[in-house]
């Protein structure tokens, strides 16, 4: 066991991450890529709002505020994700 511990806060930002990389927003740590999986983002977003709702009530007014904003933020970036008349091509290729 490591002598870090784990915030709340910080759980959330890395599932928003992982999100970001579905997004192909971010490299995908492993192999570089940016690749986007709307499958995968739409996923991440489910279990940010599943752990939102299990948790309304128990957090601080600051976790609260960051998980709200998150998704807010991530599910704004769906829908313009959405609305990508090319959503097949490669996010990492330049014009």
């Amino acid at each position: 066991m490591t002598d870090q511990q784990v915030s709340f806060t910080a759980f959330v930002i890395s599932l928003a991450t992982t999100a970001a990389v579905h997004f192909g927003d971010v490299a995908d740590p492993v192999s570089g890529e940016k690749k986007a999986n709307l499958g995968a983002a739409a996923q991440m977003i489910d279990i940010l709002a599943m752990l939102q709702d299990k948790t309304r009530g128990n957090l601080s007014d600051a976790e609260t505020k960051v998980i709200d904003d998150l998704l807010y933020e991530l599910r704004m970036r769906f829908v313009a994700a959405g609305s990508d008349p090319h959503p097949s091509a490669d996010v990492g290729q330049q014009p």
